[in-house]
């Protein structure tokens, strides 16, 4: 299990949240002209516990993208509802922070949203007012299914 602070991408290995950020902010150096979107998902898959998987993605429109993601597990859960108001809290808290960091270091132009592992379809519907209301009193863009691919691709990837 990966720590809390820590990060895994594809391309870099293991990467602390700070040089997670310093990684993100040079592959957006590299193509400045291009238009990027920042993603934060999170995914959860129950087993004797339940494994939450919240991703990172920098796209970088048309031309690919990065991606970090970070592992936590948590005792059972008491209903589907919980498990996504709880990846919900996760991606939000993340959100937050990544974008208090990019404030930080002066990239405040980079735009954070939150892409929901709920949908039209299933048994989450009757979810999505509530877990979109949450995202965007926020302050945040949030995305369902069919579009919101860093959680259901991205971070579902790791959750199995």
């Amino acid at each position: 299990m990966l720590q809390d602070n820590v990060f895994h991408s594809p391309t870099k290995g293991a990467l602390p949240y700070d040089r997670l950020v310093g990684d993100l902010l040079d592959y957006v150096a590299e193509a400045p002209d291009a238009k990027y979107k920042l993603i934060v998902g999170t995914d959860s898959q129950t087993r004797t516990d339940v494994c939450f998987v919240t991703a990172i993605i920098v796209h970088r429109l048309g031309k690919g993208g990065r991606y970090y993601y970070r592992r936590r597990h948590q005792p059972k859960m008491r209903s589907l509802r919980q498990r996504i108001f709880y990846e919900t809290a996760i991606s939000l808290a993340m959100a937050e922070k990544l974008a208090a960091s990019l404030i930080e270091r002066g990239a405040d132009a980079l735009n954070v949203e939150i892409h929901l592992d709920v949908g039209e379809n299933g048994d989450t519907r009757e979810l999505i007012r509530d877990v979109v209301g949450m995202v965007t009193g926020s302050g945040f863009h949030a995305e369902i299914k069919p579009h919101s691919y860093g959680a259901s691709k991205v971070a579902d990837r790791y959750t199995k």
